[in-house]
């Protein structure tokens, strides 16, 4: 399979393929938008933050806002992880991550890791090296994963899309169909792509799997999407599910949640994929001593879990999950307002936890996204890789509310001007604002 990069170009997502090789080199060139001048000069000058008064104004995909709870809950002193408190800790919320995941049968580990450890993890443990995999390229974080799964030297069966389209699934069914033999091990598939905001639908895989009774694993990247989107491990037969704590959860960068099904606990005893730090065995080994860690856990993150699982409950899962619902509905509605399109190329495929907006091809949206940060205090999502300089990203997952994100849509709107595109102030803001005032519940614990 040949891979090329594009260029800027049309007023929509481009459709040509990307360079996995390049991968890596593109992610890093995004650091020359800031300018290389200005990030010497802060390094010489051995600044460690750059200074704007009020808050910033947080609306990238994750990390995400924290809460003042979490922030609290974490501000404590390291604590002996052997002694009786923090393995007691760990019991409840390892019961308490299943509910998230919305299963009964998945057994969850908590590693100290980011959401790529999270997939590395997912894979060495039910697969083994030249296994047959079919994955899904539709993003840039679809194509990292895919990277990986090349590079831990498995067998990839890459089944691409245009970027701002779902995956296609109706290849995977004829593929399916096809192997009589189950010479597929295992299906991967990112359930929000959050370069393009396009979020895939998970209970479709299931049913072709079922349909053509094909054992293979069902391994899905929910790191956008657990904890803001609709997920439901044990009802749509989900084998491994991950996510990371920066993103729905509202924590710092530092765990990585895995959840695994009986079946790929079962696959993970005949995996011969080299695993030492991700391996579940060891994990499993601390659970039934009832110690629960191999190695050391961060006790900060552990108390910021417990607090923001609390949030959720609080609020209600169910709840959590309309609210980003809302907030994924104003943002399409202020985006059509403004009139620009969605890099989504179809209703279906819209994703409640992130928003990418395409540019005009006279504007180079890191030029909004620059100028964003620099004037208004606003942090929005770079296009990347593909999509570079042709959209910006709003993210819209988290502890967030209806009034947060009203301020990042007017904050959009004077850099849309700013950059010359002709939008009328407040267009995109009143259309949001009509949508909340009508939609928007009375908050349950003040009734």
């Amino acid at each position: 399979m040949k891979l090329q990069e594009e260029g800027r170009g049309s007023h929509s997502c481009p459709r040509s393929p990307v360079n996995i090789n390049t991968t890596l080199s593109s992610h890093l060139k995004l650091q020359t938008v800031w300018g290389r001048d200005s990030l010497l000069r802060c390094y010489r000058e051995k600044m460690d933050y750059v200074y704007g008064p009020g808050r910033n104004h947080l609306f990238v995909p994750g990390p995400v806002n924290i809460p003042d709870q979490v922030i609290r809950a974490m501000n404590r002193n390291n604590e002996d992880y052997r002694s009786p408190a923090v393995p007691a800790m760990t019991k409840t919320l390892l019961e308490d991550v299943k509910k998230i995941f919305k299963t009964t049968t998945g057994t969850p580990f908590l590693i100290p890791t980011t959401g790529t450890g999270a997939w590395e993890s997912a894979l060495t443990n039910t697969l083994s090296p030249g296994d047959r995999i079919v994955s899904f390229l539709i993003g840039q974080f679809s194509l990292l994963w895919i990277d990986q799964q090349q590079r831990l030297n498995f067998n990839v069966d890459v089944v691409e899309s245009d970027w701002g389209q779902g995956a296609n699934l109706d290849i995977l069914a004829t593929k399916i169909a096809q192997d009589k033999n189950h010479t597929i091990k295992a299906i991967c598939i990112v359930h929000n792509e959050t370069a393009t905001g396009v979020t895939n639908n998970l209970a479709t895989v299931r049913k072709i799997l079922d349909q053509y009774g094909h054992p293979a694993l069902f391994l899905v990247d929910g790191v956008s999407s657990i904890c803001a989107l609709d997920f439901r491990m044990d009802e749509w037969g989900i084998d491994v599910a991950l996510t990371g704590s920066q993103k729905a959860l509202s924590l710092p960068t530092g765990i990585g949640l895995v959840c695994a099904s009986p079946k790929a606990l079962e696959a993970s005893k005949s995996a011969k994929s080299v695993r030492v730090f991700f391996d579940w065995n060891d994990y499993l080994k601390f659970y039934k001593l009832g110690t629960y860690w191999p190695y050391t856990p961060s006790i900060q993150l552990l108390y910021g879990l417990r607090a923001a699982l609390d949030l959720i409950f609080e609020e209600g899962l169910d709840n959590v999950i309309a609210r980003h619902a809302r907030l994924g509905k104003a943002t399409r509605l202020a985006v059509e307002a403004w009139g620009l399109k969605n890099c989504t190329q179809k209703e279906e495929w819209h994703s409640d936890t992130v928003t990418a907006v395409v540019v005009p091809p006279y504007i180079d949206s890191s030029d909004i996204v620059r100028r964003a940060w620099k004037r208004y205090n606003l942090s929005l999502g770079l296009g990347l890789n593909k999509v570079a300089g042709k959209v910006f990203r709003i993210g819209h997952l988290g502890n967030l509310n209806e009034l947060q994100l009203l301020g990042c849509l007017a904050g959009v709107e004077m850099v849309l001007k700013d950059v010359g595109y002709p939008v009328k102030l407040g267009s995109g803001v009143a259309a949001a604002s009509a949508y909340f005032q009508n939609s928007t519940p009375l908050i349950p614990s003040r009734i």
